[in-house]
């Protein structure tokens, strides 16, 4: 399980057997859980993230989406 970035508490990753889905990255602080389709960036899915929470995480995914794009396709391009 690649991890591509971190920003404060959040790691960025993605599992190294999601060859077959569409571009997307879950983002993990704790016992939290999230998860972002990347095109386009929508929420896919959330386990205990606040509202809140998950409107900061939407921004940093938009934030960083060429670098999280770029690693995916690197990783899952061989």
């Amino acid at each position: 399980m690649p991890t591509v970035l971190r920003i404060g508490p959040f790691r960025f990753f993605f599992y190294s057997n999601e060859k077959g889905e569409s571009a997307h990255i879950h983002i993990q602080r704790e016992r939290m859980l999230a998860k972002f389709w990347l095109q386009p960036i929508a929420l896919a899915s959330s386990t205990r993230f606040s509202p809140k929470e998950l409107s900061k995480l939407e921004s940093l995914v938009k934030e960083n989406k060429e670098i999280l794009l770029e690693a995916w396709n690197e990783y899952f391009s061989s």
